[in-house]
């Protein structure tokens, strides 16, 4: 898989389809979490976002554009409601690693 394709079944299965386990196959048990709200390590990452699909079940992303460089990959994304509208945009920003996200940056726009 490329990086792209690698983002986006993870953006597919963990994110939208709310598979926390998926992250087992995407993420780096060390990786690192450049948001000050998730904890290190892809353990962290599956909690922080298991609560989340629990308090907010309809949790959605839109991929709308990536861009990859060698091991860089950056995905512009909005959270979408069931009603179709914008709750926020996301650009996250990943370091991969052997074919696994090793790396997140991000950065938040409220629309709400």
């Amino acid at each position: 898989m490329t990086n792209k394709e690698v983002i986006q079944a993870f953006y597919q299965e963990f994110f939208n389809d709310h598979i926390v386990e998926s992250a087992d196959k995407y993420v780096k048990e060390d990786y690192i979490q450049h948001n000050p709200g998730v904890g290190q390590g892809r353990e962290c990452l599956k909690k922080a976002f298991a609560e989340k699909f629990i308090q907010i079940p309809t949790f959605h992303l839109d991929i709308v554009r990536m861009i990859a460089e060698d091991d860089m990959v950056a995905v512009y994304l909005k959270n979408v409601g069931p009603d179709g509208n914008t709750r926020c945009r996301v650009v996250d920003i990943y370091r991969l690693e052997d074919g696994k996200l090793a790396e997140h940056w991000d950065v938040l726009q409220p629309c709400e």
